[in-house]
């Protein structure tokens, strides 16, 4: 997979690139990020903001350099989504993650100030993504979110695969909840059927906490259905 990213700031990437699971994927070239430094694709000024039109406040970056860099990149790859990080876009969950990591190439736009020429979001990107309901400095953290969440699902990238699959959201449940060694600390014990050894039983109980955390914590996953 390659995932190439447009920003004003690549060295947030470079630390992002070098530690965890995103790290063991680029080294075992299951992955390719790379990211694009927009000033490289503006005018000799390196000037990639102006003022809006309007009278709105702020500023914002404009299509050209956004517009060369998508153009530069698609000389040689064809992509399969170009993905613009958003408040009022559609917000991020597991499926829209299994999705996304089912392709082969895409670009992540990075916004910065009061956002990006509107007509970028009209004529360029294919999906606008959101992390949530609050606005953060630029696009780089949600980006990074948005990578770790697509790189951990690729093949051989997590050590036992079928972790994945009982994440929180991969099924529109809360996973149940998760314990550990030693059996019992300060008197808190350890559920006794996750000792027991029994799959079936387990499973049981797994299935029935994870619908009980559900309906108490986030209720509103039931809509999916």
């Amino acid at each position: 997979m390659r995932i190439d990213v447009l920003t004003l700031f690549p060295e947030v990437f470079e630390n992002l690139n070098s530690f965890s699971i995103i790290k063991k994927a680029i080294d075992s070239k299951k992955v390719e990020v790379r990211t694009h430094n927009l000033r490289d694709y503006a005018d000799n000024s390196r000037k990639v903001d102006d003022y809006p039109y309007g009278g709105f406040p702020g500023m914002l970056i404009k299509i050209e350099p956004i517009d060369k860099c998508i153009e530069y990149l698609k000389k040689d790859t064809e992509y399969d989504e170009i993905i613009y990080l958003t408040p009022d876009g559609d917000l991020l969950n597991q499926k829209k993650s299994n999705y996304f990591s089912t392709l082969k190439n895409i670009i992540i736009i990075c916004g910065h100030y009061k956002g990006i020429d509107h007509r970028v979001r009209e004529f360029l990107v294919t999906k606008e993504i959101s992390v949530g309901d609050y606005v953060v400095s630029g696009g780089e953290l949600p980006a990074a979110v948005l990578c770790d969440s697509i790189i951990r699902l690729l093949p051989g990238i997590i050590g036992d695969e079928s972790s994945a699959l009982s994440d929180t959201f991969q099924d529109d449940l809360l996973s149940p909840p998760i314990y550990t060694r030693p059996e019992i600390y300060k008197g808190l014990s350890v559920p006794k059927v996750l000792l027991s050894g029994n799959d079936k039983e387990i499973q049981k109980w797994n299935d029935e906490k994870s619908l009980e955390r559900t309906r108490l914590l986030r209720p509103n996953l039931f809509d999916n259905d």
